[in-house]
């Protein structure tokens, strides 16, 4: 299992399907083999981290998709 972020930064070149794998683990890690409570807060905050980053990727596909439908 990939090492848990301890800062609240994620790397900025972190593509969205890596993104999507680190949160699969980590959902996989706490309904499992769920760790103490400060290590699952942890995982918790990381994964709110990658979804937030997920849901921006998203959105600016979106945004793109509907510019090019204007061009």
């Amino acid at each position: 299992m990939p090492e848990s972020t301890a800062s609240s930064e994620l790397p900025e070149d972190l593509t969205f399907e890596q993104a999507v794998r680190r949160l699969e683990e980590i959902v996989e890690v706490l309904e499992q083999d769920p760790p103490d409570l400060e290590a699952s807060l942890q995982l918790y905050e990381e994964g709110v981290l990658l979804a937030r980053h997920c849901l921006q990727r998203l959105d600016a596909a979106e945004l793109r998709v509907q510019e090019l439908a204007l061009e």
